[in-house]
């Protein structure tokens, strides 16, 4: 195969759009019925195709009884549950548009989500709703619901206990957003980034296409929903297929291949850590999974020779996917029936694809490394209310520019090769720098900071600062105050106190100086 300046999808274009997400996962509801949609991993409590299309129902109009509004913000504050769809499917059915938020954050991480979505109305948990409770309060937030009870918090029960008739709110795919998950793009603070109907019901059936979900199928959702991987591809893949979705609130390596065997699962799409697992893990060996017939790995790349060893450990299909929050989720991956190892797949339908040259921006051919451009139906509208930073990710022609540095051998399957973007990937989570860095810089001794990336053959990578002082200030103090205002994955791993941070004359961060630094510090 020669490969053009523009690579295409081999394969066969998908519809794009002409649905709402709520329609596109109910699709079958009322021919399944009774089959379980969603299952709770911890409980083994289920809602049926019925009880999700009835649910999303009453939660529509009770949130419309409320004023909601479309184009109103709900912050959906939970840990991975079937009451997650419900009240997902039921904002978008009202016109909203849904932030997903991580159980682990802080107040103070909490508070700048919701004050930068914009959001009016929040759902957690009991457990969480104290922290939930003060930043709705900080962000301004109407009203917070809690799934049983809490201080300072609406009973969920409230909110779908009634006998409303549905509402029928008019949605324009093409226009109105769905989804507003945050990301720090190629570089920089959290960003919402806006996803219409249209992008994700269309990145939904190229996922299709690529992963071919079936009905038969049993998929553990261990992917957290406030990610894009678990909300714009497990949760929405699976019910739109007719498959029944076990939720896993917390990874535990145990429980997680507990449920495989319990629940027969068939399929599961995980991050490299659980690959890694499943592929050298000593506790794999007292678990029946012979019912799996495919894994996918996304959020980062994984190792060739660990693909392989997972495969054939585990006796089932295992490929590789490439997305970005900023794509809904998907760009590229499998095919389940003929993966290249090491490779993160084939471009999904309807994309297109080039590889350039990041001084010049011109294309690279096959076999030579440059950053990634995509282009297709299921790019994001843009980030909230910061169009600059949409104009630095998406160019005049309509080309996201990812940030990662690829390449495309003769066949079109593709390669990550490294990272041009400053993002750290731990265990598939995104650490942003500058976030780190910010909250370095409020300590009083800290007179500048720069934080970079340690490769970790667990994690994959870790956050580590250098930091300069101003003041008297220990390194373990420094990990101390940052470990407390951030959630875990975002911990620093070690600070290195140093007399100053590189930058250029103008000022830049010279953080390529640090990363070279860094790795020589690694044995």
């Amino acid at each position: 195969m020669t490969l053009s300046s523009t690579i295409r999808s081999v394969l066969p274009d998908v519809e794009t759009g002409g649905s709402t997400v709520p329609a596109l996962v109910l699709r079958h509801a009322a021919r399944l019925g009774d089959k379980p949609a969603l299952i709770d991993g911890a409980t083994g409590r289920t809602l049926t195709y019925r009880d999700l299309a009835s649910g999303v129902d009453r939660m529509a109009a009770g949130l419309v009884a409320r004023g909601f509004a479309p184009g109103d913000v709900l912050a959906v504050h939970l840990p991975n549950l079937p009451e997650y769809a419900v009240i997902a499917y039921g904002a978008m059915a009202a016109g909203g548009i849904v932030t997903g938020a991580s159980p682990a954050s802080t107040v103070e991480e909490l508070t700048a989500q919701l004050t930068a979505a914009r959001a009016r109305l929040l759902v957690t948990v009991p457990a969480l709703a104290e922290q939930a409770v003060a930043a709705a309060a900080r962000a301004g937030v109407e009203e917070v619901f809690v799934l049983g009870t809490a201080p300072g918090a609406t009973p969920f029960s409230e909110l779908i206990g009634h006998s409303y008739p549905p509402v029928r709110v008019p949605i324009d795919p093409d226009r109105d957003l769905a989804a507003l998950p945050f990301s720090s793009g190629t570089s920089g603070l959290p960003k919402g980034v806006e996803l219409t109907h249209t992008a994700l019901v269309t990145n939904v059936r190229q996922g299709q296409a690529s992963l071919s979900f079936h009905e038969q199928d049993v998929v553990v959702a261990v992917a957290p929903f406030f990610h894009a991987l678990g909300l714009n591809l497990v949760l929405p893949g699976s019910l739109a297929a007719g498959a029944t979705v076990v939720t896993m609130g917390r990874f535990d390596l145990e429980a997680f291949l507990a449920l495989i065997q319990q629940h027969r699962a068939t399929l599961t799409i995980v991050v490299p850590p659980i690959a890694l697992a499943l592929a050298y893990h000593p506790m794999v060996d007292n678990y029946d999974l012979s019912s799996l017939r495919a894994i996918g790995v996304g959020a980062a790349p994984l190792g060739a020779d660990q693909e392989q060893r997972c495969a054939e450990r585990l006796g089932c299909a295992v490929a590789q996917g490439l997305g970005m929050t900023e794509t809904s989720a998907f760009i590229s991956g499998g095919p389940l029936d003929a993966p290249r190892r090491g490779s993160v797949g084939r471009l999904v339908p309807g994309t297109e694809a080039r590889i350039v040259d990041p001084g010049s921006h011109t294309d690279l051919a096959a076999g030579r490394t440059g950053e990634l451009w995509v282009r297709g139906p299921q790019l994001m509208r843009g980030y909230r209310d910061d169009p600059a930073a949409t104009a630095r990710t998406i160019d005049v022609d309509g080309w996201l520019h990812t940030g990662d540095l690829c390449y495309f051998d003769q066949d079109g399957y593709l390669y990550v090769v490294d990272r041009l973007k400053e993002l750290i990937k731990y265990k598939g989570y995104q650490v942003a720098p500058a976030e780190l860095e910010h909250l370095l810089l409020t300590h009083p001794a800290v007179a500048d900071a720069a934080v970079v990336a340690r490769p970790d053959p667990d994690a994959g990578e870790v956050p580590v600062a250098y930091v300069a002082l101003r003041g008297p200030a220990t390194a373990e103090e420094l990990l101390g105050y940052v470990a407390e205002r951030v959630a875990p994955y975002k911990r620093l791993r070690a600070v290195r106190i140093t007399e100053s941070v590189p930058r250029s004359p103008a000022g830049k961060l010279l953080r390529r100086v640090l990363a070279e630094a860094e790795r020589a510090h690694c044995p």
